[in-house]
């Protein structure tokens, strides 16, 4: 603990942003990056707790509190404070393979569950992380992670989402010959395709692939096992087999209202992954993505994805966009019954609210309403959404009781040339597990043992939102370190893995 009075003497103090008015005019982060001064004053905050709930990484009230791959981040804030930027490096990467991603995308429950959180505003972990990672690449402290001698056993590891890639990298730091098979054109998953470049700069993905490609592992691109490839191609050429193909099924809670099936209206990933492609390929210049140009947008589902759908629908030019929330609006400070180490359900504005509201004049998401029906212009295409009001009963502990109820004559109609369903995910594709006779639990994912990954087939791991279901990518990488681990344990007898 570098400055035991820090916490009482320096307040919270966050990067800026690029102006919205400014951003939304092209496809670079949004991120400023802070002083090496502004981070040492926030490290100073940090008091290195005697319980400290940042990297505990539990479940609590069915969310993550604290850091789900346990990062050393009293360790590390205490280093910063003190300049010791490359020992601050190096301990951050002791928990975290992709520091550079986590710092961009992550949510920081770290940050919800704070001790200082309490009764102040808790330590930036998040910022501190990414300029860490991001200063540790500058000064060329990260070079591939080549294994000093080989194993002689050969891993399949199928997707190269976050899972993926850090399974694959825990594998191969102790030996293994791994190979990693993704059916997108380029690896990266979700961080490549499910996340766009204003968030995290595909440049910064690909450059950790290229980093891992240099340590010796082989990624194997448009090839989609269960399709292009027999799974049980794999058992037979493979020492082991670790799936990590995410739940990429999307909801469509929608599915049987009416005009569902009109043009216009189309699901969030192939919106994100279409642009993003577009973006890497020809910079948009192909025209092969879903265009929001001149259109009224309406996003439904008020979560990251659907930020992501407003901030992409206003870089094409849309004429408006407005967001549908089921929920209502969360209060500004914790509830009662949100207490801390819980996440913080409050109420706060993503980079594409601010962004809308830059450029519109408001917020653009409208709580507690539910979509009636999609209206037809007579071609065949949507015109606009009808909407209704709802209100939410709640029990005694003042959870909400679902269903929620209709407000009579609250009906209305949002002009919508462009609909876009950020719904979440219901679960795994089933190709591999019908394939190789996995077995599953009730919502169809994978199912291993939490803390074992192995499934009922002997060699066979899985890890993941495959196996978890829809989740933050910090647990993603913490899935597939620990899948590295058991897969390591079955193939050696034994593990050094964490």
């Amino acid at each position: 603990m570098g400055k035991p009075t820090g916490f009482l003497e320096v307040k919270r103090q966050v990067q800026t942003d690029r102006a919205p008015l400014q951003r939304i005019k092209d496809w670079d982060e949004f991120h400023n990056h802070a002083s090496d001064q502004l981070l040492q004053q926030q490290g100073s905050r940090c008091m290195d707790c005697g319980i400290p709930f940042c990297h505990t990484g539990s479940i609590i009230a069915g969310m993550a509190s604290g850091c789900p791959i346990n990062n050393l981040i009293p360790e590390w804030n205490d280093l910063v404070y003190n300049g010791k930027w490359e020992e601050a490096a190096d301990r951050l990467h002791l928990t975290n393979n992709f520091p550079e991603f986590t710092g961009r995308v992550c949510p920081a429950p770290c940050e919800g569950s704070c001790t200082l959180g309490i009764n102040q505003d808790p330590v930036t972990i998040k910022n501190i992380e990414v300029t860490i990672s991001d200063r540790a690449f500058s000064k060329n402290w990260i070079t591939p992670n080549s294994p000093p001698e080989k194993t002689g056993k050969k891993i399949a590891v199928i997707g190269s989402g976050p899972a993926g890639l850090a399974c694959a990298d825990q594998l191969n730091k102790v030996g293994h010959q791994v190979t990693v098979y993704e059916r997108a054109d380029r690896p990266g998953g979700l961080l490549m395709y499910g996340i766009p470049n204003m968030k995290l700069d595909k440049k910064i993905v690909q450059r950790r692939i290229d980093l891992m490609t240099q340590a010796g592992i082989t990624f194997i691109t448009n090839t989609e096992i269960g399709k292009d490839l027999p799974a049980k191609k794999l058992v037979q050429d493979f020492d082991s087999i670790v799936i990590c193909t995410g739940a990429t099924k999307p909801n469509d809670f929608l599915a049987k209202t009416p005009g569902r099936n009109l043009k216009g209206i189309h699901m969030a990933m192939p919106f994100l992954h279409q642009n993003t492609k577009s973006l890497c390929d020809s910079n948009l210049q192909d025209q092969n993505y879903i265009s929001a140009k001149n259109k009224n947008v309406v996003v439904i589902g008020g979560g990251d994805t659907g930020t992501d759908c407003v901030g992409t629908s206003i870089r094409h030019g849309c004429q408006g966009v407005v967001q549908f929330e089921i929920l209502e609006k969360p209060p500004e400070k914790r509830d009662p019954n949100n207490p801390w180490p819980q996440w913080p359900k409050t109420y706060r504005m993503d980079y594409g609210q601010e962004e809308a509201a830059a450029l519109y004049g408001d917020d653009p998401r409208q709580y507690l309403i539910q979509t009636k029906e999609f209206i037809d212009d007579g071609n065949g295409n949507v015109k606009a959404v009808k909407t209704v009001m709802l209100k939410w009963e709640k029990d005694e502990q003042g959870r909400p009781v679902f269903p929620p109820k209709e407000i009579p004559n609250s009906e209305k109609q949002y002009p919508a040339d462009l609909v876009l369903f950020a719904l979440g995910f219901s679960g795994p594709e089933q190709i591999i597990a019908d394939e190789l006779g996995l077995e599953r639990d009730q919502r169809k994912n994978y199912k291993a043992e939490f803390e074992k990954y192995t499934t009922n087939t002997l060699g066979v791991f899985t890890a993941g939102d495959v196996r978890r279901g829809q989740s933050l990518v910090v647990w993603a990488i913490n899935e597939g370190r620990g899948a590295a681990r058991e897969c390591d344990r079955y193939l050696m007898g034994a593990t050094q893995l964490p």
